[in-house]
């Protein structure tokens, strides 16, 4: 090897090496604002997660102690209602747009969802109150659900719709290719080869709509005491942080911070829960 030639490796190698410690620490600079908010939420809130703060119910205004049961109980359920509602119809509007999209009103749908998506959360809660509270003439659980909808649908369709673009067209021809109908082929096919790109974008839907509390101030209103009822008001762990945190209590702002946490600690769950069930043979294609 000539005296140019090593020094060409040389340099080559030192850039290589330079962007791998460039890449490293823009890594470290993302990671750490979550590692920090985790760690000081878990800090100030430590001392509020015992067991009865997973199994009683809020104490009157005054007294020390109590739990919020019935708000990790509620945002379950409108997370689940959000989720019931908003999915589907962000999933399948997604294949459309990736399948079937070279039209004019593709283009429309395509720009309507980017403008939703960055639509203020209070501005959706304005809306499900209009559409749904004022005619149930009552703030409801399943209104709640319609808000948190909302906010999901636009983040799943656009994420849906280019994981399915991703997938290569070899896949779609070969399907085709053997007589298998073009939407069986979508459905058979690219959605479970696009799988896991398309659950990235439900958690980062759900996470979303977990730490909204505009919207349920509008629609779910909240609830001190135990609810379950879709068509009832229901508490919601955001709610009773929003509530907590500005109130004069000690004790309530501590339970505020240990439902921050749990908050949090709900999303990472379900993050991995997802994780594991759609880990399939498809996905790994």
């Amino acid at each position: 090897m000539t005296t140019n030639e090593k020094l060409y490796f040389f340099w080559r190698k030192t850039k290589n090496n330079a962007m791998l410690v460039f890449s490293m620490a823009c890594l470290l600079v993302a990671v750490t604002p979550l590692v920090l908010i985790f760690s000081y939420t878990l800090l100030q809130g430590i001392s509020a997660l015992n067991l009865d703060f997973f199994i009683q119910m809020p104490k009157p205004v005054g007294e020390t102690g109590g739990g919020m049961a019935n708000a990790i109980v509620g945002t379950g359920i409108l997370i689940g209602l959000g989720a019931l509602i908003g999915l589907p119809v962000g999933i399948m509007a997604g294949i459309y747009l990736a399948e079937y999209g070279d039209n004019p009103f593709a283009a429309a749908t395509r720009f309507l969802a980017d403008v939703l998506s960055g639509i203020p959360s209070i501005v959706v809660g304005v809306v499900a109150y209009i559409i749904v509270v004022l005619p149930m003439k009552h703030f409801s659980a399943f209104a709640g659900g319609v808000a948190l909808a909302i906010l999901m649908i636009p983040t799943v369709t656009r994420t849906t719709e280019e994981m399915i673009r991703l997938v290569p067209q070899s896949y779609r021809e070969a399907g085709l290719a053997i007589g298998i109908p073009r939407w069986k082929t979508t459905l058979r096919i690219i959605l479970p080869t696009a799988l896991k790109g398309i659950t990235t974008g439900i958690l980062l839907a759900i996470a979303r709509a977990a730490g909204e509390t505009a919207p349920l101030l509008f629609t779910a209103l909240g609830n001190r005491f135990w609810s379950t009822a879709i068509d009832q008001p229901i508490g919601s762990l955001t709610v009773f942080i929003y509530d907590y945190s500005k109130a004069p209590f000690e004790d309530w702002i501590r339970q505020a911070w240990g439902a921050a946490f749990v908050l949090i600690a709900l999303i990472f769950i379900l993050s991995v829960i997802f994780r594991i069930v759609t880990r399939s043979r498809y996905a790994e294609h």
